[in-house]
């Protein structure tokens, strides 16, 4: 069976068998911005009575809002778990219209310029003000856009690479430090075992390609005052794709996709070796591959500049309120707690199996133990907590399900046909700006 889930709901604490794709936005994007007039300051008591709603998917949330319930009885929050992904955001946007869109719902970062544009997130850039000193800089570019800030973070999916430390040491292999040191390691793997690959370059991923994109310095969209600035195939993401395409040509590297059954076999028996994924790679490993326990072991991406070490994202979501919330000063206090203060970092860990967007969850007691799957790694969540450090994000744009569903069809063709992977990244460029245009949004050529 495919196995899927949508991108950055990942648990990786827990042995998930189910992952896939990048989640597919709603179609119907509102061109023109906002429809609502909404004040960026708070309006009311944070500590007057209320019901606020909250709209999300996150696993054993409801337990998390139980602790919040039982301090605050006079401000209930009522946890629905109306849909996931893109049914998500359509059913928020047509309760927006309808004038009962609830008061909190979380969103996928590449989801949010859909709200943003459509008036239905709140400006919170008062609320951010005041809580950003507990993120680094490359998380608020998840949820910032032209200087404000609409949502605050709660989880996120910084990169890292997983080796089978049992087979790198019975093919006598380094550990890659750089990503020449990946294509030496990969040529070496082909010429002592041509069964066996170092990794795999899939086009089913776009978010997995996004995040190698960001590692290397890349900015995909950028909003000023209202103009949409798209550079997709800009020299950082070129960079990453002539270098990814120069291998799987050269079949060095292999081209299938991740998350089929034969990824899965390829995982459990070595065929392939490492796997550039996320904090929550793990928990995918013990669905996967549960024979493997213990051969795994994490270390940070290979880097493009080793004296400036990065890395990017994949996956993870924040809070956002509803621009038509009554209760908006109640919200945000509900709010900063969910993703800021300690208990509530904890069982969101605890209950969720989330990897938290705050610096001090992190560093949480309860990510003292490793994952499951890599008991031969105490020390997972210290270096997990060093790599978050250099992550960097960019903006997403209203129409990313467009591009993401380019790359899907661009680059497989690519794989395919053997041509230029820099070149599918201009297509790729070329239909997402088409698209922007065609629904109306103003477009600056980069």
């Amino acid at each position: 069976m495919t196995q899927q889930l949508p991108l950055g709901r990942r648990g990786f604490l827990k042995g998930i068998a189910t992952i896939g794709a990048a989640a597919t936005l709603p179609t119907f994007l509102a061109a023109c911005g906002g429809d609502d007039e909404e004040s960026t300051q708070p309006q009311g008591d944070p500590d007057a009575p209320a019901n606020l709603t909250f709209w999300t998917w996150a696993a054993n949330i409801e337990k998390v809002v139980e602790i919040w319930n039982a301090k605050n009885p006079t401000q209930k929050v009522t946890v629905s778990n109306q849909a996931q992904g893109d049914e998500l955001i359509t059913k928020t946007l047509t309760a927006h219209r309808a004038g009962n869109a609830p008061d909190l719902i979380q969103a996928e970062y590449q989801a949010l310029p859909v709200l943003i544009t459509n008036g239905v997130a709140a400006d919170l850039t008062s609320l951010a003000d005041s809580v950003k000193g507990e993120f680094t800089e490359g998380t608020w570019a998840l949820t910032s856009f032209g200087g404000k800030a609409y949502a605050i973070p709660q989880d996120v999916g910084p990169m890292m690479l997983y080796y089978r430390e049992d087979l790198f040491q019975q093919l006598g292999l380094t550990v890659p430090k750089t990503w020449d040191d990946f294509a030496a390691v990969a040529r070496q793997v082909r010429q002592k075992d041509p069964k066996r690959y170092l990794a795999t370059f899939s086009s089913g991923d776009p978010g997995w390609f996004a995040g190698l994109a960001e590692q290397a310095g890349a900015n995909w969209w950028v909003n000023d005052g209202g103009t949409w600035t798209v550079t997709i195939n800009d020299e950082a993401t070129r960079k990453v794709a002539s270098f990814w395409g120069g291998l799987v040509n050269q079949d060095v590297l292999s081209g299938k996709p991740m998350y089929t059954p034969e990824w899965n076999k390829a995982m459990s028996d070595g065929t392939l070796l490492a796997w550039p994924s996320a904090i929550w790679g793990a928990g995918v490993l013990e669905g996967v591959a549960p024979a493997t326990k213990g051969k795994w072991r994490m270390v940070p991406l290979p880097q493009w500049d080793a004296a400036a070490p990065a890395t990017g994202y994949w996956g993870g979501s924040a809070t956002a309120i509803s621009s038509k919330s009554s209760q908006r000063a109640q919200a945000e206090k509900f709010v900063r707690w969910l993703n800021t203060d300690p208990e509530a970092l904890d069982a969101l860990i605890r209950e969720g199996g989330i990897y938290p967007a705050a610096t001090k969850g992190q560093a949480s007691p309860e990510l003292s133990k490793a994952p499951a799957m890599m008991p031969n790694q105490p020390s997972f969540f210290t270096e997990a907590a060093e790599i978050a450090k250099t992550a960097r994000g960019f903006n997403w744009a209203p129409n990313v399900n467009v591009t993401y569903g380019q790359y899907n069809d661009i680059f497989a063709k690519a794989i395919q046909d053997r041509s230029d992977f820099a070149a599918a990244v201009d297509a790729i460029q070329a239909a997402s700006v088409a698209d922007l245009k065609k629904q109306g949004f103003q477009v600056e050529e980069a």
